[in-house]
């Protein structure tokens, strides 16, 4: 099962001089039911494999994903075996090569377009943005819509990405999307186990 929540960093949160002790209270908040995404961009790959590095065991111990977005070479030193894939990044079917046929492999897109390609060697994706975000300030929001389109492009589970909140997360799931993936919703909360919290205490068990 894909989790239902997606923990996403970005440089400015990687950057934070507390960052390993708020993963490891997101970890700890959230178990089996999230995946933590290491992904920073404009990061150098020496800082982007010390922070996965720091987050193997504790994901291990507590069930969460550990996922690498982008760079598959620091997954792979890492023995990582997840992996989310941007519009840049090499071809899906390239990245589970490397990394094994039990390998989670994601994509991010952004239309029923995208949606397609190659997919079939997807294990979810992530569509949006759905809602206005700082993330992607240039991009105009697709709403509602981008998750239902993608949704029904796909064989593939999707995630919603983009300006969601706790309190948006129920309008995401019902347009279709298996679940959301969030930055500041749970890293600008007053505590990254807080904003784990605050999604998943309104979802039920699974």
């Amino acid at each position: 099962m894909i989790p239902r929540l997606h923990v996403v960093t970005d440089d400015r949160v990687l950057a934070r001089a507390d960052f390993a002790a708020g993963a490891l209270e997101a970890l700890e908040a959230g178990g089996g039911r999230i995946a933590l995404h290491v992904r920073g961009p404009r990061t150098s790959g020496r800082t982007l494999y010390r922070a996965a590095a720091g987050l193997v065991r504790p994901a291990a111990r507590t069930g969460a994903w550990l996922v690498v977005n982008d760079r598959v070479d620091v997954a792979l030193a890492l023995g990582i075996s997840r992996v989310h894939l941007g519009g840049r990044s090499m071809p899906a079917g390239v990245a589970r090569r490397l990394l094994g046929p039990d390998a989670r492999v994601g994509r991010s897109v952004h239309s029923a377009a995208g949606a397609g390609g190659d997919h079939g060697r997807i294990d979810y994706l992530f569509a949006g943005a759905v809602f206005a975000t700082p993330s992607h300030a240039g991009m105009a929001p697709g709403g509602l819509g981008v998750v239902r389109t993608v949704a029904a492009a796909s064989s593939a589970p999707v995630v919603g990405i983009g300006g969601i909140t706790a309190g948006r997360a129920a309008q995401v799931l019902s347009a279709g999307a298996r679940g959301v993936a969030v930055i500041r919703a749970v890293w600008d909360a007053p505590s990254p186990g807080y904003g784990v919290r605050c999604f998943l205490d309104s979802w039920p068990e699974e």
